[in-house]
């Protein structure tokens, strides 16, 4: 094949560090644009974003040229210092992430469970989601470095 094709969805979840919760309503309509650009910059095409006042998730493609690191590397830079050009001093996201892979059929489970974030943490935390989901994608840890 002459040319190299790929269609590889993301989901991504990372916290604000020690999961504070510091992200804002206010703030949150504009750190959703900003990222969604930084991801397009990138070459990644955002289907949905959902920042919680203490982690983001988000279903993005990946871009056939960087790796998952870079990606998330990048975009978790440049909103945290952007972030704190919008008043959130000192701010800084968890050092780590997950990102689970997401089918073609699963585009839209995720989306609509993004969407409904906000409803779906009023009644559980955010590392109870995070195992979950490592659960669920069968993937050890040890719990004891899960959380900074």
């Amino acid at each position: 094949m002459p040319q190299s094709l790929s269609k590889v969805y993301l989901h991504v979840v990372f916290s604000t560090k020690y999961r504070q919760r510091i992200i804002h309503d206010e703030v949150r309509p504009k750190l959703h644009s900003y990222m969604v650009k930084t991801f397009s910059q990138l070459g990644s095409y955002v289907h949905e974003i959902y920042a919680n006042p203490d982690h983001v998730h988000i279903l993005c493609v990946l871009p056939r040229t960087i790796t998952i690191a870079e990606l998330v590397s990048k975009v978790k830079s440049s909103s945290s210092k952007w972030l704190k050009t919008q008043g959130i001093e000192n701010f800084t996201w968890q050092r780590g992430y997950a990102v689970f892979s997401v089918s073609e059929s699963g585009v839209l489970p995720v989306q609509n469970y993004i969407k409904n974030q906000y409803e779906h943490h009023k009644t559980k935390a955010y590392q109870d989601e995070v195992r979950e989901f490592l659960n669920e994608y069968k993937i050890e840890y040890d719990e004891k470095y899960m959380w900074d």
